[in-house]
């Protein structure tokens, strides 16, 4: 089995073009939001118009007001242009809102589909993806699906109308003028294009090392006592301040990249301005022709400075948009590569009986950690796995809940393989306590309650009870209501392991999966959790690694496992008896295994 095939995607770059994503964006978008958008593409008519409005007017204001001086028509042209900017401003306040409005609920689903994407992906994608790097990749880059939209439509509905409205002022006004400012507009184009090509690369590298530099971060926060312990300090800032250098300079060459168009555009308006001022000035002075038509002109010339100087940078911008927008898109892409099949049924449980047939596995393209394994968990019995580290106990608890799927050979429930019923009926039937014990943001009754979400309080308290967790809740500052932190960072180790027991126990499935369970608990608590588990096992099938050959001495059955093999069955009585097994020798050394 390949378990790296999901990260080899997710390195894959999307070489769509710009426009295959923007139609991709829009068209699991625009439905939903059509009423808002039309509502903003009014607004914004409406303030393009107003704009055009207010350049047009002023052949007006300067004929009639300055030279004619027809003082009955100021109040009409002055109320005239006061409304256009009361529209104006009303219609931007509008648009500005409802594309808020809809950017956010745009990004809310995307995060609401990536994280329920992302919970179909199987435990080897994971294992592949640094936790931190994910979530930093995915908190940067979930915004540039919104910034597409709405570049798309300000752009089109706002810049693009005012720009052509203000264009249809300037050659109704003067067409001979509107053709010296023309003749700039081809070159500028092209410089724009070749900028963009740049900065499409840039964008997408800067997004990658801005997210090494928040992940590096986040992880130096979460080992932070190990990092002290260790006097790890010196070298940790020596690694992440050459990846925030590396960050830095991409940053820099972006910055470059992007406002490269300031001096392009600026360039070809001076040019522009100052070759229409000139021609005008010359008509003026040698052919006395009046300054009303002059000064709209003009008028709409700077009006029409500011949309055609966000039109020139919208690909620039769309650019770095749209690169954020395929890194999502490069998630919700991935396949699972554990898909129901499509005749999965739902698991039934009779006996709990768990069998593996010629079970092999490996870890990517590693070494085979599990090579042609039989065994039998009887239902209704403990099953211990011991063994040296590296034997593959570990392996075979992870392949149960289909963690994994084997390479070759098959695990069958009740004479069902698993491979063929669907997960969430298979994960249902299951409780399963880790060798590293988590807990999540929220208070202790929160954490034991996610093992069986309709959980009453009393069974709840119940499930710690039995874990031998009750009274150490209650001698917490607010008992069960007690906020535990970052993954139960005020508690100790073998509290948090007695929480995931806990945990484990109210959700009263018929098999329970214990990977070394005991293991972080001192002798004390892990004879009191062992009396708890020996009650619980009772009536169940449970399957345990043993991480003490002390805490599975009272198993009815324990196989003995070497280099990926069973190589003993038996119980502890049998076992210990044979002078030349590998459980005789490890039980006499008495040391972890």
């Amino acid at each position: 089995m390949d378990v790296t095939g999901n990260a080899k995607r997710k390195r894959h770059v999307d070489t769509g073009t710009l426009t295959v994503v923007l139609k991709r964006i829009i068209a699991e978008n625009g439905r939903e939001h059509i009423g808002g958008y039309a509502f903003a593409i009014l607004c914004l008519v409406v303030v393009a118009l107003s704009t055009a409005f207010t350049a047009w007017i002023m052949e007006s204001v300067v004929n009639e007001a300055f030279a004619n001086k027809r003082a009955d028509l100021i109040w009409v042209i002055c109320g005239t242009i006061f409304l256009a900017f009361v529209l104006r401003g009303f219609a931007t306040y509008g648009q500005a809102v409802t594309l808020s409005k809809i950017g956010n609920n745009i990004v809310a689903q995307y995060q609401r589909r990536l994280y329920t994407h992302l919970m179909t992906l199987s435990v080897g994608f994971f294992n592949e993806s640094r936790s931190a790097h994910l979530a930093a990749q995915i908190s940067q880059n979930v915004n540039g699906i919104r910034d597409v939209l709405n570049l798309t439509v300000t752009s089109t509905a706002r810049d693009a109308l005012t720009l052509i409205a203000l264009i249809g002022v300037m050659v109704s006004k003067d067409p001979i003028l509107s053709l010296i400012v023309f003749a700039v507009a081809p070159p500028l184009l092209y410089a724009l294009r070749y900028v963009s090509k740049r900065l499409r690369s840039a964008t997408r590298e800067s997004v990658e090392l801005n997210s090494h530099v928040v992940g590096a971060m986040q992880e130096t926060v979460q080992g932070i006592s190990i990092v002290k312990a260790f006097t790890m300090e010196g070298e940790l800032s020596r690694k992440v301040n050459l990846i925030i250098h590396a960050a830095e300079n991409r940053a820099n060459r972006i910055a470059r990249l992007t406002e490269r168009t300031s001096p392009l555009t600026e360039t070809f308006a001076g040019l522009s301005i100052s070759s229409v001022i000139a021609y005008a000035a010359f008509r003026s002075i040698y052919d006395g022709v009046p300054p009303g038509a002059f000064f709209a002109f003009v008028a709409a010339l700077l009006m029409a400075y500011d949309p055609a100087r966000r039109l020139a940078k919208l690909q620039v911008q769309l650019e770095r948009a749209v690169v954020n927008a395929r890194m999502i898109y490069d998630l919700l892409d991935l396949q699972p590569m554990q898909r129901e099949r499509p005749d999965a049924k739902d698991l039934v449980i009779t006996e709990a009986k768990i069998e593996l047939k010629g079970v092999t596995f490996r870890y990517g393209e590693g070494d085979h950690i599990l090579k042609q394994v039989d065994l039998v968990a009887e239902g209704g019995q403990t099953t211990a796995l011991v063994g040296p580290s590296g034997a593959g106990k570990s392996t075979i608890i992870s392949l149960i809940p289909r963690f994994y799927d084997p390479a070759e050979g098959a695990i069958l429930i009740d004479g069902q393989d698993i491979s063929h019923v669907t997960k969430a009926s298979l994960r249902r039937q299951l409780a399963y306590v880790s060798q590293q014990p988590y807990l999540f943001e929220g208070t202790i009754r929160d954490n034991i309650r996610y093992g069986r979400p309709q959980a009453s309080d009393a069974e709840v308290e119940e499930a710690a009870r039995l874990a031998y967790a009750h009274d150490f809740i209650l001698a917490q500052p607010q008992g069960y209501e007690t906020p535990v932190g970052e993954n139960g960072v005020t508690l100790s180790g073998g509290q948090r392991q007695r929480l995931s027991i806990a945990r484990a126990l109210v959700r009263q499935a018929p098999i329970l999966l214990l990977d070394e369970a005991t293991s972080a608990l001192d002798n004390e608590s892990e004879a009191a959790v062992q009396k708890a588990l020996e009650t619980a096992m009772k009536g169940r099938t449970v399957v345990v690694v043993a991480h003490r050959l002390s805490t599975v001495v009272k198993a009815d059955k324990i196989v003995v496992m070497t280099e990926g093999r069973v190589v003993e069955e038996g119980n502890h009585e049998t076992l210990a008896r044979r002078p030349d097994g590998l459980y005789a020798r490890l039980n006499n050394l008495q040391t972890p295994v």
